[in-house]
């Protein structure tokens, strides 16, 4: 097996050679392999811009661990001033309106969450692991998970581009749970990219110097004159020596006789070019292997009966006559429900409605829709100024509980044996993982073994690990290993779903000029407790300190409303019920930042202006009103259209990214909306892969679509009234617009995140769109509930 963490070699600091200044090259040329440097370009690069040293692990090939450069510790917004030429001529071309002096900038604009985690990461960004093998394979080790969102493609992009090897010969499997990267194998808050872009660029960049520098040494040439292309090293005079010859050889190279620092923007042949994903095979033709795929031996199918409101208890079981059908194996008790093993999941589940039970109800079995919001609206602080002596605009919003609904549902094998214990599960947080399975079986956290595995879908679901935590206690009580698989209604009415919300914002104005703006949040509580608190505890964020708890610290981390509007305040308040929540999309800013936007189109009517025009004018980033210039223009802004049909726009920033959707609705018939196209803008930084990028800001769409109009859960009396996808109304194809049109910004500057960034700006485009169209001010979501 390659090697998980670095060895106990001590550090190998490698020296960069000469270079020449590199010239403009054409597509699929190879890579100058040295390029002579003067002696201050030689200081400078290596005080300054290289971000990487790297050192060499003892082991047979050539294997690289990225090793963080001081400069990297800066925080990221430091760092974004790379960006900023390229942002320079919209910002000429867009002086500051008088409505951009008034207002403040929120936490984010000073630093994010995402960056509050590349800071946690630090640390242990330099035990990321790049192996090549004798077989010519470059294999890296990835400390996230995939679930769709292609980021395996994007890493394998990366390692291609640097390395100069064929994009097949990359692979990237998952990496089981390392404890020893304590805050740094995280997958959440678009952070992936942003996190690994620099660690991953460097060992692959590392790893190539040591290879031109073994092929240099067998040859008996100058290191400087040979060339990489196509996983190869290439000679003068044509001798060529692929990298797995060249891998052993390699490995015994303390220090490089070229530099090591990643390509500059202009040599790039991979990053940036549109490329299909490196797994998409194997997923349509069944290879790609999931939790519920795996055949790990003496593992049994296994379903559980669950109680009939949420949390509820088991009060009575009778399973005589379950136990007596075809194939069952056992049926066995756990604080979640009772357990059904058996030879296939049509007997296990066949048994499992066979059960006689009678349950305890719920915590909140007295609570239906109407009373959570009640608390919710009960929550809310009071506002800071009173309407009074100036005018003023004010806004209530309702949002409901969503279900994460992955396309996979939830699934994790068990093995668990009196002294050891190994879990196979789609984990966004596997360390917190292996820590909780260890207490809870009473074991060593060194006993228990964490396989990440692949997953179909998340949207935050899988930050959790419920199924992987109950399959543990299945497997100990029956003494055996199981394959538990919860079904589609195990998930929609007790797994965890975006906490409902209710929102009040008052915005005052006068002179034309908006002069506060505040919004109130009240949410059920969101459960954080996948590792965040430490994590942003290690960020040097002391919560306890400032009086802060977890879900306000990720708020004020997260919220900022991007224009100039005055005095802002944005407030958190929660509503403590026995409810399981996670961190869906976008987390607070699906719901924040979509009322936000509906107040600001209505904001842009009272005071008689265009939605975008006004938008633009309090815009306090160029690069977002480039953005929304954009996406206005690409989209025929104000184009005349029928009655009943109407565009809308929306905006969001966050996590170093920025995105504009303009859509327009049909509706006609206001009870059967439907979104007749799409475009959409996006800025975030460096593209590795435009394809993956446009796949994620075409998914927010969908997500937008959904929870606006059509797809939310209702609780009755402590149960979840949605049970599949025939109740819990998702978009489906018919109600996705025909005409999608992308237009990425090459601003370049350092990856800002992207899953997440589109839903809010998504959301609020099909919510000004609907309300201009039917001229209404929907204050309720989705608005088909």
């Amino acid at each position: 097996m390659p090697p998980t963490g670095p060895g106990p070699t001590a550090e190998q600091p490698t020296v960069p050679g000469p270079r020449t200044a590199p010239g403009p090259r054409t597509a699929g040329e190879p890579h100058t392999a040295t390029e002579p440097r003067t002696a201050d370009e030689q200081l400078s690069a290596d005080t300054g811009r290289r971000r990487f040293l790297t050192y060499l692990l003892a082991a047979p090939t050539l294997t690289v661990a990225a090793r963080a450069g001081l400069d990297a510790v800066a925080p990221a917004t430091a760092r974004a001033a790379e960006a900023a030429p390229a942002a320079a001529p919209a910002a000429a071309a867009s002086p500051a309106a008088p409505s951009q002096l008034l207002g403040l900038p929120g936490i984010p604009d000073i630093v994010d969450l995402g960056q509050a985690l590349q800071v946690a990461g630090l640390p242990t960004a330099h035990l990321l692991v790049l192996e090549i093998t004798t077989a010519g394979r470059a294999v890296l080790h990835l400390p996230r998970l995939e679930v769709g969102q292609g980021l395996t493609t994007t890493v394998a992009m990366m390692v291609a581009e640097e390395l100069d090897a064929r994009l097949t010969d990359v692979d990237v499997p998952l990496s089981d749970s390392r404890p020893d990267l304590l805050f740094n194998q995280l997958t959440g808050a678009s952070n992936s990219v942003r996190t690994l872009y620099d660690p991953v660029r460097g060992a692959a960049a590392a790893a190539r110097a040591r290879l031109v520098t073994a092929a240099a040494r067998r040859w008996s040439l100058p290191a400087e004159t040979l060339r990489t292309a196509d996983s190869a090293v290439t000679a003068p005079d044509g001798r060529r020596a692929g990298y797995g010859e060249l891998a052993a050889e390699a490995a015994t190279v303390a220090v490089p006789a070229v530099p090591v620092a990643p390509k500059p923007p202009e040599q790039r042949r991979v990053i940036g070019r549109p490329t299909g994903r490196i797994d998409a095979r194997d997923m349509v033709t069944g290879r790609a292997k999931y939790a519920g795929d795996l055949a790990v031996p003496g593992a049994v199918p296994t379903v559980v009966a669950r109680p009939t409101t949420i949390n509820g208890t088991l009060a009575s079981l009778d399973a005589s006559v379950a136990r007596a059908m075809p194939g069952v194996l056992a049926v066995v008790t756990v604080p979640t429900g009772v357990a059904v093993l058996a030879e296939t999941f049509d007997q296990a589940l066949k048994a499992r409605d066979a059960l006689r039970t009678t349950w305890n109800p719920g915590p909140v079995a007295t609570l239906s829709d109407p009373d959570i919001r009640e608390k919710l609206r009960a929550a809310h602080a009071p506002f800071l100024i009173p309407p009074l002596l100036t005018q003023y605009v004010d806004g209530e919003f309702d949002f409901a509980f969503v279900n994460h609904a992955p396309m996979e549902v939830l699934s994790a094998v068990a093995d668990v044996r009196p002294n050891r214990a190994e879990i196979w599960f789609a984990a966004q947080t596997p360390i917190v993982a292996q820590q909780t399975l260890a207490a809870e079986l009473g074991l060593p956290q060194d006993a228990v073994t964490v396989h990440v595995v692949r997953g179909g879908g998340s949207f935050g679901r899988r930050l959790f690990y419920d199924a992987a935590l109950e399959a543990a206690r299945i497997s100990r009580a029956a003494g055996r290993p199981v394959k538990l698989m919860w079904t589609r209604n195990d998930d929609m009415r007790h797994g965890r779903m975006r906490p409902a919300s209710h929102h009040r914002v008052r915005a005052t104005y006068g002179l034309g000029q908006v002069l506060s703006y505040e919004h109130r949040a009240a949410t059920v509580t969101t459960d954080f407790g996948h590792g965040l608190g430490e994590a942003l505890t290690a960020a040097g964020f002391q919560l306890s300190v400032a009086g802060l708890s977890l879900a306000q610290a990720f708020f004020l981390l997260s919220q900022s409303n991007p224009y100039n509007v005055g005095v802002p305040t944005q407030l958190l308040a929660e509503v403590p019920l026995k409810i399981p929540t996670g961190s869906w999309r976008s987390v607070y800013s699906g719901t924040v930042r979509v009322a936000d936007e509906i107040m600001t189109d209505e904001l842009a009517r009272r005071l008689g202006q265009d939605p975008v025009a006004f938008r633009r004018a309090r815009l306090r980033e160029p690069a977002g009103r480039a953005v929304l210039d954009t996406v206005a223009r690409a989209g025929s802004w104000g184009r005349a259209m029928p009655a009943g049909q109407a565009q809308g726009i929306g905006y969001h920033a966050e996590n170093g990214g920025r995105a504009a959707y303009l859509v327009e609705i049909d509706a006609t018939d206001p009870k059967l909306p439907r979104v007749t196209k799409a475009v959409i803008a996006a800025d975030v930084g460096t593209v590795i892969n435009p394809t993956g990028l446009e796949a994620q800001l075409t998914g927010a769409l969908i997500d937008g679509i959904s929870v606006i109009l059509q797809a939310g859960n209702h609780i009755d009396r402590g149960a979840v009234r949605e049970g599949s996808f025939g109740d819990f109304h998702y978009a489906r194809q018919r109600h996705t617009p025909p005409v999608v049109e992308i237009h990425l910004l090459p601003t370049g500057g350092p990856p800002g995140g992207a899953g997440e960034l589109g839903v809010p700006a998504a959301s609020a485009a099909v919510a000004n769109a609907y309300a201009r169209a039917t001229g209404t001010s929907p204050r309720s979501f989705p608005i088909d509930f």
